[in-house]
């Protein structure tokens, strides 16, 4: 049989043979991306529409009923302005992981080290990450130790139990994890580039900002532009970091917090899904305002 496959197969044209590599190389990840992405977010439609506790076999068509609900309900859509701290805070991060990736793609000793230090959090799991900042965090805990030993003990507060400062430490706790990511991958782009460019610019006596303004930044666009788009739907859907470290109280909830109780805690089901396709929908636009942003700005 195996030798009548290749037969078949040395008779095919070198176009038809082409064509049968690529589809049975992508033939698996096609099918896994099928099932494990496309199945369930049709389901996840589906579901929006019904209303349901999850485990009865009774499914009741509502229709667009969950989605005006939410509209309705401004409680479901206050926790979205969480969001507001880590698009924020996102920033932040791309400025810091691209200011230290410059930096370390110049002349500096002991590369290898500041390379691990600022990637090594993005390695550790987001539940120990939580928890060590809970107890980082909690009152009398390390920070407001480090503060008293210091003689800033005035400054101490109650971070995650004051509704006005505990998103931006919720925030700082994600900038901490995340900043890593970015700053391998603006590290790559930037020694991506040509070093023949760069030399020509010290002969010409350009100054490192010239560079980074001139080269640099031009030459990374592209990834400037993937880590935007990350860092906003990361905003929009973060959740692990506040769930565990607060369970979404004293106001740090958030949307995608506030789509898993609807689902599980309360067993409406239906009614999580309209919330989780909500989200989906705002990451799409917001992806597509990015792209169309940045074209125009070509």
């Amino acid at each position: 049989m195996n030798k009548g496959c290749v037969e078949m197969f040395g008779k095919l044209s070198y176009k038809k043979q082409e064509k049968v590599v690529v589809f049975l190389f992508l033939f698996i990840p096609l099918l896994f991306l099928t099932v494990f992405t496309f199945l369930p977010a049709i389901n996840m439609i589906y579901y929006s529409f019904i209303e349901w506790n999850g485990y009865s076999v009774n499914k009741t068509w509502v229709g667009f009923a969950n989605y005006i609900e939410i509209f309705r309900n401004p409680t479901y859509f206050l926790a979205l302005k969480n969001s507001i701290y880590y698009f924020f805070g996102g920033f932040v991060q791309l400025f810091i992981a691209f200011y230290f990736a410059v930096i370390i793609n110049g002349k500096l000793k002991g590369k290898s080290i500041y390379k691990a230090i600022l990637f090594f959090p993005y390695l550790l799991n987001g539940v120990a990450i939580s928890l060590i900042f809970v107890f980082f965090l909690r009152p009398n805990g390390t920070l407001d130790s480090m503060l008293k030993i210091i003689g800033m003990g005035q400054y101490i507060h109650q971070w995650l139990g004051s509704e006005r400062i505990i998103n931006f430490s919720l925030a700082s706790v994600s900038i901490w994890r995340y900043v890593g990511f970015n700053f391998i991958i603006f590290l790559g782009a930037i020694q991506s580039i040509s070093g023949e460019v760069m030399e020509a610019a010290d002969l010409d006596g350009a100054t490192e900002w010239q560079k980074v303004k001139y080269i640099i930044l031009p030459s990374v666009k592209k990834i400037i532009e993937l880590n935007l788009i990350l860092a906003v739907s990361g905003a929009i859907s973060v959740f692990e970091i506040p769930y565990i470290m607060t369970g979404g109280a004293n106001g740090s909830n958030t949307f995608v917090i506030q789509t898993v109780n609807t689902a599980f805690k309360f067993q409406r089901v239906g009614l999580g899904s309209a919330m989780a396709v909500i989200v989906l929908i705002i990451v799409a636009v917001a992806t597509i305002t990015e792209k169309v942003f940045f074209k125009e700005a070509d």
